[in-house]
């Protein structure tokens, strides 16, 4: 008998892509319209959820699959960092 996943990772794949890719296109759109230190913040939120799902995930994706993730995590903390600022 093997033990069942219950794990938040075991979640998130059930969860529909589209939908996940709407609600966070609608988080980075809420967070660059967002006045100053607002959308700073709330995309800094979402380059933590999205680095921990990254680190979570590291071993499950291929070595060609991963540069494009951590360049995308980049552009997302720059942008954050650039509306602080």
């Amino acid at each position: 008998m093997q033990p069942t996943q219950n794990g938040p990772l075991s979640r998130f794949g059930r969860v529909n892509p589209t939908a996940a890719f709407l609600g966070t296109l609608a988080l980075v759109l809420a967070g660059l319209f967002a006045p100053g230190i607002i959308g700073g913040a709330l995309l800094l939120v979402l380059a933590g959820a999205v680095a921990a799902l990254l680190v979570a995930t590291w071993s499950a994706h291929p070595p060609r699959a991963r540069l494009p993730r951590v360049l995308v995590l980049t552009v997302l903390v720059t942008a954050a960092l650039v509306k602080i600022l």
